[in-house]
């Protein structure tokens, strides 16, 4: 049986490789993009299980590149957390409402980020 493949998009290399390191050492499969437009890209031709995405980034943000991929038909079915530095309320639910089904605030523990990837990935 294959492992899922979950893609990260942040711009931040840090984030990314803790990101990557806490799901490569749980099986998953991975895959970064570094902003939006890279994550619609490679969401769309490598069709990942699973999507992280960041909200700040340079040229398209999270909230753009998730309600694109949602309003996509070829893409609408991949699940999609918002894992982001932007903590409040508003943010989370604009966050919601572009399509991602979660929302997690930075830092995000290797252990919750891998629950989450579980729990998502399960239902």
């Amino acid at each position: 049986m294959t492992m899922p493949l979950i893609l990260i998009v942040d711009d931040s290399p840090t984030e990314a490789h803790v990101m990557q390191t806490a799901l490569q050492r749980h099986g998953y499969r991975t895959a970064v993009a570094a902003d939006g437009a890279e994550g619609i890209r490679m969401a769309r031709e490598i069709r990942p299980d699973l999507i992280f995405m960041d909200i700040v980034m340079p040229g398209m943000n999270g909230y753009q590149a998730t309600r694109t991929l949602t309003n996509d038909p070829d893409t609408s079915g991949i699940p999609i957390v918002m894992v982001t530095s932007k903590g409040q309320e508003t943010d989370k639910i604009w966050g919601l409402r572009q399509g991602a089904i979660d929302y997690m605030i930075k830092p995000v523990s290797p252990a919750d980020l891998v629950a989450k990837a579980q729990s998502t990935l399960a239902a």
